[in-house]
């Protein structure tokens, strides 16, 4: 509001100071005169150089430092500056540009105006109701209609008219919408009622087939008091291992009965099948103890779902839960049993959408996608497992009628046997996709086992017409005498594993069921050789026997060696453990069967004795860790296969030979036994060649 002053310092620059009292303008040592001037201008923010220096900036500019006092009467110190800088400039036009922009922007975002006029005239038909116009089509000229008034009564009682019509349709719509849900109600009540009456009735059963000739199911009582006494003692062992589990761990697949829970393993994945219930149907039935098999049964129906997102073991379902079911059906004659087996057995054939047919490993029964063991050679499946579906697949085919089944495992046998096979051996692995040979490991224990078995049963379950079966068998048991069959220093007589063109010394637990397996082939084997298999099933029991007697437990490690001076010991640590294993005494059972002799009866109630006295626990029975302790500790797990086949097993051996007679059923290679199948002139769906 003052003039503003300029201080001359004899440059051209003008930069601006207060003025004195005395009218100069003095900063620091730089004085020069005032000068006046009209009209007064924005001020030029700049940064304050020392008159020393004058390339030394100022740390701030002039708004931010302090100024000196004014003297009275001097001029104001300007607030504004005169010009704008060039950047500043910039971004003006920047913003003026963009305001711009925008507006012309919103002209092409803007709505059809067509379809404005055609939202304006749907809404005024809304909300103003038309007026026909009088006779001659116009209105007289410059009228304007208003409604309500002018005398348009007729208008009036047309609006009410409207509205009264419009609450009649809603009342109506209620009307019937209270209908409609009435309807709906009523015709889920009949659904429900429907389903109740579908679960009363049972499953609707599958085709009728001939019922394979079903005998033997029952009593078995033996003579001898002494023996009746045993039997009695085993019927009493699957008592109380069937309680535990009914109070602990009833639905899981296993019970862990120390810690008196349900136990599950990855074959199962995350489900609760209740495998032991399945698994244990038939020993109930066998021994009598029917009000259990009812309990079994009832929780099958009600409980057992096979649409689970579950990825399971394609081989361990196959054997317990197929198996155990298909066995409960021909026992029992309950069409619940062949219904499920139906059901599961659908859900494993997407594990065969293989390049080669050769199943995956594991399959997830809800997606259908398979896969095989992370730890299996080269991606490959594992001949015990695909091997063996043999004896369950075609009884589904006899029962269903459905061929597929009998095509899967026939087609598997067909490219098994155009294979090269190295000495005759059939390696432990085949890769699915390429349809060879993984690492070159043979075995009749873990790994191979059961496809041996198969070959064998399969004969013995065409009622000894499958020809190619026993021919399969034959060869591959030459091959396993000429190259896996040795005797030990001390006269034992054990089956090694073939491993890369070397024979390893050492014999599994899982491969004392073989001598069972010979005993039950020798009638019908080439050559006349029945004798000499019946005998090396002999020596193989009485190996095994040894691996028992040669405990603290007398119990059987899981393996055990026949080297460096060993004679069936078991050596390493994670070798001495017994999980409840049937495979002795498997063989124990057959050849009492077939000899009749005592001894196979004593060595069966000396291991029955030693499971009762170190694995019976107070919640069921356990595995031990080390056979060869006086003081083991225990795994916590009741195998499902210990009701399944270990128990039964023993109850046989103490009963009579027409309980399960052998002219007449098969056991899986979970001890579930299935009819012989009588075909005659009957010819499965399916039985010529299989194509893919």
């Amino acid at each position: 509001k003052e003039n503003i002053s300029l201080c001359s310092s004899g440059s051209s620059k003008m930069v601006a100071y207060p003025c004195n009292s005395a009218g100069a303008c003095c900063y620091k040592k730089a004085c020069g005169t005032c000068k006046p001037t009209q009209p007064p201008t924005p001020p030029q923010v700049e940064f304050l150089f020392s008159s020393d220096n004058m390339t030394t900036p100022a740390l701030l500019p002039l708004s931010g430092r302090r100024i000196p006092t004014l003297s009275p009467g001097a001029s104001s110190f300007p607030h504004h500056r005169a010009t704008l800088r060039l950047s500043e400039k910039f971004i003006l036009l920047l913003i003026l540009s963009a305001f711009i922009t925008l507006c012309f922007g919103a002209f092409f975002f803007l709505p059809d105006n067509s379809k404005h006029k055609r939202f304006d005239l749907g809404l005024e038909d809304v909300l103003i109701p038309h007026i026909d116009s009088p006779k001659g089509g116009k209105h007289a000229a410059g009228q304007v209609v208003i409604h309500g008034q002018g005398g348009h009564d007729d208008l009036r009682d047309k609006i009410r008219a409207d509205h009264e019509r419009a609450l009649q349709e809603a009342k109506e719509k209620l009307r019937k919408s209270r209908e409609e849900l009435q309807a709906e109600i009523q015709t889920e009540k009949s659904k429900v009622v429907e389903d109740l009456k579908k679960k009363d009735t049972g499953p609707k059963p599958l085709p009728p087939v001939p019922m394979p000739q079903v005998v033997g199911v029952s009593d078995g009582e033996p003579p001898e008091p002494d023996v009746k006494e045993k039997r009695d003692k085993i019927r009493e062992m699957m008592k109380h291992a069937w309680d535990s589990y009914r109070q602990y761990g009833w639905g899981h697949n296993e019970l862990k009965p120390l810690a008196k829970k349900g136990h599950s393993t990855n074959i199962f994945g995350n489900s609760q099948m209740g495998a032991t219930i399945v698994d244990a149907l038939d020993t109930l039935y066998i021994m009598g103890l029917h009000e259990e098999f009812k309990d079994g049964q009832e929780w099958i129906e009600q409980n057992l779902d096979f649409g689970v997102n579950a990825e399971v073991s394609v081989f361990e379902v196959n054997i317990r839960f197929i198996g155990g079911l298909l066995a409960a059906y021909y026992l029992s004659g309950q069409e619940v049993f062949k219904l499920k087996a139906v059901q599961l057995a659908e859900k494993l054939l997407p594990a065969f959408n293989t390049p080669t047919g050769i199943p995956w490993a594991m399959v997830n029964l809800k997606s259908g996608v398979g896969r095989n063991w992370g730890w299996a050679s080269a991606g490959s499946s594992i001949l015990a497992e695909f091997g063996t579906l043999h004896m369950e697949f075609v009884h589904l085919t006899y029962l269903t009628g459905n061929p597929a089944y009998y095509q899967k495992v026939m087609h598997i046998r067909k490219l098994l046997a155009k294979m090269d096979r190295p000495n005759g051996l059939y390696p432990n692995y085949l890769n699915p996709r390429t349809g060879r040979w993984g690492q070159h490991h043979t075995s009749v224990g873990g790994l191979g086992d059961s496809f041996y078995e198969y070959l064998l049963k399969a004969w013995l379950m065409s009622d000894k017409t499958d020809t190619e079966a026993r021919k399969t068998y034959d060869d591959a048991i030459e091959a396993i005498e000429r190259h896996l069959i040795r005797k030990s220093n001390g006269g034992l007589t054990f089956i090694g594993e073939w491993k890369n063109g070397h024979l390893e010394r050492k014999m599994g637990h899982l491969t004392c069921f073989a001598g069972g397996m010979f005993a039950l082939g020798a009638d019908g084997s080439p050559d006349d050789k029945a004798g000499h298999y019946l005998q090396l099933g002999a020596e193989i029991a009485h190996t095994c026997h040894e691996s028992y007697d040669r405990t603290v437990l007398k119990l059987g490690p899981e393996a055990f060696k026949f080297d460096s001076g060993l004679e069936a010991v078991a050596v390493r640590q994670n070798e001495k453990y017994y999980i409840l294993r049937p495979e002795v005494i498997e063989t124990y059972w057959y050849m009492w069967r077939f000899t009749h002799d005592p001894k196979y009866r004593q060595w069966g109630w000396e291991a029955a004795q030693a499971i009762d006295k170190y694995c019976r626990v107070s919640g069921g029975f356990s595995g031990v860790k080390d056979v060869y302790s006086s003081n083991p500790t225990y795994d916590d797990v009741q195998q499902s296969f210990f009701l399944a086949e270990t128990l039964k097993y023993l109850y046989l051996l103490f009963s009579s030979d027409n309980l399960i007679p052998l002219e007449n059923w098969v056991f899986n290679t979970e001890a579930h036994p299935l009819p012989v199948l009588h075909l005659g002139n009957i010819t499965l769906p399916g039985s010529e060649p299989a194509q893919r």
